[in-house]
């Protein structure tokens, strides 16, 4: 981090480093991405151009009801919609459109690294794994702690 008044320095901490967090543990470093995930009203008003964009067709439908939302894949792009409108993508959707929900990395377990991250004062939406698309465990970091972003992530099976 800069110090104010130094080049590119504004007084204002990086991401991840408020509130005393320090550097994020190395089981971080490198972590491949595994999705990106796009939260709309219907799958219709992205499946189509996604489709055409990367050259493969989209996944069937998925309802993951422990996330409220019903999920579907064209590549590494995740089109998210809610199930219902009281969940957190629904939210999403009402203050901010459709659009950019999250980025997901893989990681080799997910419990544990949670365990590291919250030692290290990380917050996360949930107490400890969930499970996600695909039968994989996840975990959603809190943005608050995430330098704005909505990390999630994914236990490789």
């Amino acid at each position: 981090m800069r110090e104010p008044g130094s080049p590119g320095g504004d007084g204002r901490t990086r991401a991840g480093t408020d509130a005393g967090m320090g550097r994020p543990p190395a089981a971080l470093d490198g972590l491949e991405l595994d999705h990106v995930a796009i939260a709309v009203r219907s799958f219709d008003e992205v499946l189509p151009l996604l489709e055409r964009l990367g050259g493969v067709a989209a996944t069937a439908p998925e309802r993951v009801e422990s996330q409220g939302v019903e999920v579907c894949f064209v590549g590494r792009v995740e089109v998210i919609r809610p199930l219902a409108g009281d969940n957190g993508v629904a939210r999403f959707i009402e203050l901010r459109g459709a659009g950019l929900h999250h980025i997901a990395y893989r990681v080799a377990d997910v419990g544990r690294l949670m365990g590291e991250l919250a030692a290290q004062g990380y917050r996360f939406t949930s107490e400890g794994p969930m499970p996600g698309a695909g039968g994989h465990r996840i975990a959603f970091m809190h943005p608050k702690s995430a330098g704005g972003v909505l990390v999630e992530l994914v236990e490789a099976h």
